[in-house]
């Protein structure tokens, strides 16, 4: 049998050298065993091994293991693939601490961990899961332009970039082109970046993000597409509950199933619930960091870790969102008080949708060749996105959304 993988310690006993692995892209540690005795040319070779090398064993596993930190393996023939130019920058068996910016700057490194390792896992089995469900439900996954001519809600928070002599944009969001395709297909998704030049510097924004992001056509009202919404939070949590349970217990973690329905409150009502709570904003504001946590409280002691709030002033929503008597069609998914979702009924009436680009101080010429779409017959629809390093920060009872991404972008990282 054969195993590859990265030296992440190393200790000698007489005649046998133990070294510690993780390997390929296994959560199990192994403690391969060369015995002198045994394997002579393997034991030289084990001796020499340095930290962080990369190797190739070959041997078996015995029926009886006696370490406490992995499996054994028994090796008959180890062989150096690839050895360090440099000693490594950060303990991979995690005995010492690490600065939170080394974490960050090496975590291709700790990915030779267990912990590290199985946060990325559970990642990447969240778009899986996804993926699953939403192709089960017919949906169609897309993929939009990400250097756009115009950004989706307009504004200072773009991404500028000079294209061959003309202005262009990083996609804030896939947001106008989604709804252009409601004109020929009723259900889409992309799981996509997204990118805001924001300059905010708080553990739960970055200017790179991932997202799942959805479109229906043919609605009813903003609740079709809230039930969705729903149905794919629980059966993403409850899909890791069942397939990521060794993942859960690396990394100490509980996931509790949510409660259902969510509950759907009223923007009006936060309001009073938060004026009840000692925290005052004026009627039309939006809901800051400090009182989505206080609203998560009050929630989390109602039962719910995840619940709807709906009907906000159209004043705080995009020019798309359908506008009802000063209100909008809209929502945000928080959960543990954290939005991690927005998403609404979008205005399909041309005439309408003019009007409201105009209202928010936008030229309707810069978004012609979004409105053109709205010519041909566009039906009702709406949609959402849930970001994914949201979605996992509170899943997973993390503090700092930098942990749930691989190459964090932030106003201050650009690199690795």
């Amino acid at each position: 049998m054969k195993l590859r993988g990265w030296v992440n310690s190393k200790r000698e006993l007489g005649g046998i050298v133990f070294i510690e692995i993780l390997p390929e892209n296994s959560l199990g540690l192994v403690t391969v065993v060369v015995k002198k005795k045994e394997s002579p040319q393997a034991w030289e070779v084990a001796k020499g091994v340095k930290l962080g090398s990369a190797i190739l064993v070959e041997g078996t596993y015995p029926p009886i293991s006696l370490s406490k930190r992995g499996r054994e393996f028994k090796a008959d023939k180890l062989e150096v693939i690839s050895t360090p130019r440099a000693p490594l920058p950060v303990d991979l068996t995690l005995k010492t601490g690490i600065h939170f910016d080394t974490r960050l700057r090496y975590r291709y490194l700790l990915l030779r961990t267990k912990e590290e390792r199985a946060l990325f896992k559970i990642r990447a089995n969240v778009l899986k899961i996804a993926r699953e469900f939403l192709e089960k439900k017919g949906f169609l996954e897309v993929n939009t332009p990400k250097i756009c001519g115009a950004g989706a809600e307009g504004g200072a928070t773009v991404f500028e970039l000079e294209y061959f002599g003309r202005t262009a944009y990083l996609a804030q969001s896939p947001q106008l082109y989604k709804q252009m395709l409601m004109t020929g297909l009723t259900k889409v998704y992309e799981i996509t970046p997204y990118f805001r030049a924001e300059k905010h510097h708080t553990t739960r924004h970055l200017n790179e993000s991932w997202a799942i992001d959805l479109e229906m056509g043919f609605i009813k009202g903003m609740e079709d597409v809230m039930e969705v919404l729903e149905e794919l939070v629980c059966h993403i949590i409850e899909g890791v509950r069942k397939e990521c349970e060794e993942e859960i217990e690396i990394l100490g973690v509980e996931i509790d199933s949510p409660r259902r329905p969510f509950a759907r409150l009223k923007y009006d009502k936060v309001l009073e619930i938060l004026n009840e709570e000692g925290i005052h904003i004026e009627w039309g504001e939006d809901l800051g960091d400090a009182e989505e946590r206080a609203l998560g409280k009050v929630m989390k002691n109602e039962g719910y870790n995840l619940y709807f709030i709906t009907h906000y002033p159209w004043k705080t929503k995009p020019f798309y969102i359908m506008k009802e008597d000063g209100l909008s069609r809209s929502f945000d998914l928080d959960y543990k008080g954290l939005e991690i979702s927005s998403g609404g009924q979008r205005e399909h009436r041309y005439e309408e949708l003019i009007k409201n680009i105009r209202e928010k101080g936008l030229n309707p010429k810069d978004f012609e060749f979004y409105l053109e779409a709205f010519k041909y017959g566009m039906p009702p629809h709406g949609g959402w996105a849930v970001g994914v390093e949201r979605l996992l920060m509170k899943m997973l009872n993390i503090d700092n959304i930098r942990e749930t991404i691989l190459f964090p972008r932030d106003i201050q990282r650009l690199i690795p």
